[in-house]
């Protein structure tokens, strides 16, 4: 399934007060945690999703889960083409909460940290860094060398929150499952929304 260019919103009405959260699946590993975040949104009400896929992120969904991409795309209210830089999400004038990069790959944070917007992900990042918005990146790589360490620093001197899906063990997690919902409930109270039911310290 190929996303409508300028992004098509479902027909369903959204409540005015939700706000606006960008998701990007890029090529990484770890495509499952994009499509928990879209599936916690829209099943607890937390946010108007916006999202964009990227071309590797479209075949790591179809090699790593039983989603196919356009089952994906139907979790977000509006999709953009990661190639489409008219989108309304390429704007600073179109106000959004944030961005969860999820997963983030190391090539798709090289273009963040350097401001290198060839693609919808990156320039999406890029405006909400400069308007000072949230901007989370689930980076998966391991192990890192010097220049992936190098990258995650100018990321992050730029305001973007590296985090990497480290799991948590105090949750005593009995299922991959279960890792992957505490990473989502972190994420997103990273982004000022609380995941009814998330698991926490004490």
């Amino acid at each position: 399934m190929n996303p409508p260019p300028n992004g098509t919103a479902l027909p369903a009405a959204l409540p005015d007060a939700l706000p606006k959260i960008i998701v990007a699946i890029s090529g990484a590993s770890g495509a499952i945690y994009g499509i928990r975040l879209l599936e916690a949104m829209r099943e607890h009400g937390l946010a108007e999703s916006h999202l964009v896929v990227s071309r590797s992120g479209r075949a790591t969904i179809t090699s790593e889960t039983d989603y196919s991409v356009r089952q994906v795309t139907e979790l977000a209210d509006v999709v953009y083409d990661n190639a489409d830089m008219t989108a309304a999400i390429a704007s600073g004038s179109f106000r959004t909460a944030g961005m969860i990069v999820a997963p983030c790959s190391m090539k798709t944070l090289s273009g963040i940290a350097n401001s290198y917007d060839e693609t919808l992900i990156v320039r999406a990042a890029d405006v909400c860094l400069k308007e000072r918005r949230t901007v989370v990146a689930l980076l998966r790589e391991t192990p890192l060398h010097r220049g992936h360490l190098r990258i995650m620093s100018e990321a992050a001197e730029a305001g973007a929150l590296i985090m990497p899906p480290v799991p948590a063990f105090y949750t005593r997690p009995a299922t991959v499952e279960d890792i992957v919902m505490h990473t989502v409930g972190r994420t997103l109270d990273l982004l000022g929304l609380e995941m009814p039911g998330a698991s926490r310290w004490g």
